[in-house]
């Protein structure tokens, strides 16, 4: 359904996409994930044709997105990482508004606005303006709004931004939901246990590289599946093992405080690349 290859976008002589290749399948999730300035948001921009690459090429549904961007913004739906919602109107006429852009007539977009509404549990703030809702709301229309054409393709930007942890589950459920239409999910995300929980196969991507791709076990089960969490010379650092003994080898010489865990994939990706993934404060 995508198909990226050898992508580069290249701003001010600085690459913030570096040679990136990488496919999604039909009906997959698939979480992109990697620290501020990896070159998340510029794919989700190329990929949404509204950004152009400095070279390479991008594909969604076998559509060359340079050569035919409207026919291919036809298939996507994006749920931006900063709330673009119009505040001065309502949920409904958001919805409204979006329809029209993309050529619904109006019980096409009646019928549609309701039905989304309804499954964002928000059919009782139709009415009401989009500046009085709360940010898990406006991330729930948001949501809602980007499906309104009924793309084959969703993009997720950072979807939980900012958001509590109780809020932050609650639309983890709605993604859930939504997948069980069949629609591919391209979601990129701070948070890593979002990607644990809900992707099919995750991507590490690092100063505009590919830094691993594959399903979250397979990723994990490449540095191992324990850790340990220990200080060494006032520093917080981590050792990863394959299975008990080494864990049991590496706490009979252990002097000082540490602790056992199972690895997560922030494990995977600070091995791979030095870096932690950070949440953003946006």
């Amino acid at each position: 359904m995508i198909r990226i290859e050898n992508l580069v976008k290249v701003y001010g002589g600085i690459a913030a996409l570096d040679g990136l290749s990488l496919s999604v399948e039909k009906g997959e999730f698939f979480a992109f994930l990697g620290p501020n300035g990896a070159g998340k948001t510029t794919t989700i921009r190329i990929l949404n044709g509204l950004g152009t690459p400095t070279s390479g090429s991008a594909r969604i549904d076998s559509i060359d997105i340079a050569e035919n961007p409207l026919e291919a913004k036809r298939l996507c739906g994006l749920a931006a990482q900063h709330i673009n919602l119009d505040g001065d109107l309502t949920v409904a006429e958001n919805m409204d508004v979006h329809g029209r852009l993309y050529g619904l007539s109006r019980d096409e977009r009646a019928a549609a606005s309701n039905a989304l509404l309804a499954r964002v549990d928000m059919a009782d703030r139709a009415n009401a303006p989009v500046n009085t809702l709360s940010g898990g709301l406006k991330r729930r229309l948001m949501i809602a709004r980007a499906l309104m054409h009924r793309p084959r393709v969703l993009f997720l930007d950072e979807p939980t931004a900012g958001l509590d942890p109780d809020i932050r589950r609650r639309i983890w459920g709605l993604i859930k939901k939504i997948r069980q239409d069949g629609i591919t999910v391209f979601m990129t995300t701070h948070y890593i246990e979002e990607a644990e929980f809900l992707a099919d196969r995750v991507a590490f991507i690092h100063c505009g590289k590919l830094a691993a791709v594959g399903t979250p076990s397979e990723i994990m089960d490449g540095i191992g599946r324990w850790a340990i969490d220990f200080y060494h010379d006032a520093e917080l650092r981590s050792a990863y093992f394959t299975g008990r003994d080494g864990v049991d080898e590496f706490i009979r010489r252990q002097c000082g405080e540490f602790s056992v865990r199972r690895v997560n994939l922030e494990d995977a990706f600070l091995a791979m690349t030095g870096n932690r993934v950070r949440p953003s404060q946006a």
